[in-house]
């Protein structure tokens, strides 16, 4: 009977730590830390609304169709199809001092985060023209 209790409480524990281990990638980690570098950029001017009307902008270059966008809140979401398949980004922007703005994009591709570094150069590439086309009162 002892046997059987130790067994037991062996498969219980391997299962437990079993579980912990995959759990790390959710929970955080390096990769997510990574993850959030690749997906936020700040921004040197004092005018949330306009970076959020630039965002809108540069997503719409970049065939996203605008979902919702909230200039209060600082948030924009947009949907694209590619290959056949959904391309979500939501863009958050908020103040960090009086003279500059964070913004993050999270890309999700059927549901998955997009950890491809180039998507998100390419979104603040873009982004960033744009807020010097702004800034300087370019058509």
């Amino acid at each position: 009977m002892n046997v059987l209790k130790i067994t037991f409480l062996a498969a219980f524990l391997t299962f437990i730590t079993g579980c912990v281990a995959q759990d790390t990638r959710i929970l955080g980690g390096d990769n997510q830390v990574e993850l959030r570098n690749m997906q936020t950029r700040s921004f040197d001017t004092s005018d949330k609304n306009i970076v959020v009307r630039n965002v809108i902008s540069t997503l719409q270059d970049l065939n996203f169709v605008i979902d919702k966008a909230d200039s209060e809140l600082g948030t924009v979401s947009a949907t694209r199809l590619y290959n056949g398949n959904k391309v979500r980004m939501t863009v958050t922007i908020r103040p960090i001092s009086s003279n500059s703005v964070s913004v993050r994009a999270n890309a999700q591709y059927n549901l998955k985060a997009i950890e491809n570094p180039k998507i998100y150069q390419d979104f603040f590439s873009s982004l960033s023209k744009s807020l010097f086309l702004a800034a300087n009162a370019v058509e």
